[in-house]
């Protein structure tokens, strides 16, 4: 596991460059992934213009920046994603403004399907589902924390509707982005706040 962590952060990429590579995706009319198709070439021109807009709008509150500002520790956030993933378009500005307000944490990007050993070992109920923040112990690269593919809230809708209809039909795809767009990034603030909580060793005032 070191050997592939370390591999892989030797693979990633951080936020201005993993924004290039989505621009240049766009103009060329491409995608990431082994799986070049039409409709996954549109996912990454939708998800460009999506990652555009949180930069632009997402405003953490007062209250989430404070908790983000206490947290002390040295680490790395390592994200396996790919440009056609819906979800990830939703989660990574979020993650960049968290980094962007706490410089212990660095931000990194890999692409799922060119780091398969990292990725069949952070599978989420057996699926290879994206994105998926990895912990990582800036100084030993030990694993702290898994996260992803989604918010709790969303990734609880997900959950029952897989339940209740065993597949996610392209009605219900509709809907989830629906509520990414009325949540506003605030549960994946919520979540990646109280992540962040467990492992800050200041004691609160």
């Amino acid at each position: 596991m070191p050997q592939i962590i370390k591999d892989s952060l030797n693979n990633s990429i951080d936020y201005s460059d993993y924004k290039r590579l989505m621009q240049k995706m766009v103009k060329d009319k491409f995608t990431t992934g082994n799986s070049v198709t039409e409709a996954n070439i549109n996912y990454t021109m939708l998800n460009e213009r999506r990652m555009r807009r949180w930069d632009k709008k997402l405003e953490p509150s007062e209250h989430d920046k404070a908790k983000i500002n206490r947290f002390d520790t040295k680490v790395i956030w390592l994200v396996i994603t790919e440009s056609w993933c819906g979800d990830a378009a939703h989660l990574l500005p979020v993650m960049n403004k968290i980094a962007e307000l706490n410089s212990n944490i660095e931000l990194r990007m890999v692409l799922r399907d060119d780091n398969e050993e990292l990725m069949n070992r952070f599978l989420s109920n057996g699926s290879k589902s994206i994105p998926k923040l990895i912990m990582l112990d800036a100084e030993t690269l030990e694993v702290l924390e898994e996260y992803g593919p989604r918010p709790s809230v969303a990734a609880k809708m997900v959950d029952d509707y897989n339940k209740e209809h065993g597949t996610l039909t392209p009605e219900f795809k509709e809907d989830l982005q629906r509520w990414y767009n009325k949540d506003k990034g605030k549960t994946t603030l919520e979540d990646l706040s109280k992540l962040l909580e467990k492992h800050t060793t200041s004691i609160s005032l």
